[in-house]
This record gives C-alpha cells, structure tokens and sequence, in this order.
C-alpha cells in the first residue's frame, strides 16, 4: 500500500507543475507579450543564461537577509523574553512596538540611507526591522501561556524567576518561537529587496530594478523565482529543524484526504 504522505506530496508537486503548465498554456494561446506576462519557460531560460550574472547578486542578498535576520531573531527573543515575563514591560514596550511594525518599512530606508550611506547596512537594518516583530509577539505569547499552577510548584520547590523561565518558559516557547521563525524569514527577504532597489547597486533587488527600467520582464520575474526559492528553501528548513526540536509538540495525526 503506498505512503499516504508519499502520495499527497506527488499530488501536490503534480498540482504546481499543472499551475506552471496552464501559465505556460494561457501566454501561447493568447498571445500574451513578453512585456506584460513573459512564460515560464522564458524565465527559467533567463535564469540558466544570466545565471553567473545572478550568482553574486544571489549570495549578497542571502547574506544580507541572513545578517539581519540572526539580527532580529536575538532582538526579538530579548524583547519577548521581558514583556512575556514583566507586566511593566508589556505596558510601556508592546505599544511602542505595535507603532513601530505599523510604519511602512519603505519610509524608514531613506532614514538609514541618511544615518548609513547607501550599501549593505541599510538592507540589513530593513531586514531586521521587518522580521523581529514576529518573533516578539511569539516568545511572548508562548512565556504567557505557561501555566500558573505550574510556576506556584516550582516556587514552593524554591525555583527563582530565572530558573522558572530558563527550564520551563523558554523550552515551552519553541512551538511558537519555530512558528514566528518560519514567518519572520519569509519578512526578512521583503526588508532586504525593499533596500536594496532603493539604497544599494548589489543584489536581487537591485538587479530586478535595473531589469524593469530597462523593460527586460523575464529577468524582473527571474528576480522573483529566485526569492521565492530561496524563501521555500530557508522555510523548509527551519520545518526539518522544528520537528526534531519541538516534535513532543506536534500532534501525529495522519494526513487528511484531499
């Protein structure tokens, strides 16, 4: 009897290879121009043409995305560790942060372009400031649900606050932290394109701005599939590595039919 994971992984990759068909499909049949909606074939093509073009690009953007990213993780983890276990903290920080993740991060990058010049650092500060809320709203969502009860036993056990949220908060947050992770990467690649169209002459982004000034679509949509692998990969990823970690949290239940 065949793996009934198996099967709805071979169904789901045949339902992505039927999108990409009916693309391909609907641009011959209907003429579509290459300026407006270029076929897939035509971007995959482009890709494996511009490909030693694109390699440094590629790399500068991971790097980029990665820095600050990393960045925003240790940001984020702080920042929730002390609202989630400091009501002060929560009434003073979280409302300072909301109105922080609520500015269009487009209208910070020419503030970094001011404090930074133009390069790297801007594209990592956008980076982190678009992906760490995630992560704070997580760890401290995770720190609140920890059950009193449990924190009055481990208190009459002579357990500090410290040791209460190093052994008990922290390992209960991982569900949550792996759930804000696999998000907060996906925000960090928006950050780091964001910058680099606007404030850098290196990476994805600026590459796909010069591609769309210069009225080469295939390129522009060559940029794209590029982030959009890279964030599918970087997102798999961290799955692999939250089933190993927080598997004890993950409910076994099979598959459901399609």
């Amino acid at each position: 009897m065949a793996d009934p994971r198996l099967k709805q992984r071979l169904w789901s990759a045949g339902l992505i290879a039927l999108f990409f068909l009916g693309w391909e499909l609907f641009c011959l049949v209907s003429g579509m121009s290459d300026l407006i909606l270029p076929r897939p074939s035509q971007i995959f093509a482009t890709m494996v043409q511009r490909f030693p073009v694109l390699w440094p690009h590629i790399l500068q953007t991971l790097a980029t995305t990665m820095t600050g990213f990393a960045l925003g993780v240790a940001l984020g983890v702080l920042l929730g560790a002390v609202i989630g276990v400091s009501r002060t903290a929560y009434d003073t920080v979280y409302p300072l942060l909301i109105g922080f993740s609520s500015i269009p991060k487009v209208a910070v990058v020419p503030i970094f372009v001011l404090w930074f010049g133009s390069g790297t650092v801007p594209a990592v500060l956008t980076s982190l400031a678009i992906c760490f809320f995630p992560i704070v709203v997580n760890i401290a969502t995770g720190l609140a649900t920890t059950e009193p009860e449990m924190e009055d036993v481990l208190k009459a056990l002579g357990a500090s606050k410290l040791d209460i949220l190093w052994n008990v908060g922290l390992p209960r947050t991982m569900p949550f932290f792996f759930a804000s992770l696999k998000v907060a990467v996906t925000y960090a690649f928006v950050g780091t394109v964001l910058a680099e169209t606007v404030a850098s002459n290196r990476g994805i982004g600026n590459v796909m701005m010069s591609a769309s000034s210069n009225f080469n679509t295939p390129l522009v949509f060559a940029g794209l599939f590029i982030l959009a692998g890279l964030g599918v990969a970087l997102y798999v990823a961290f799955s692999l590595i939250e089933a190993r970690v927080t598997g004890w949290a993950t409910r076994k239940n099979d598959l459901l039919a399609a």
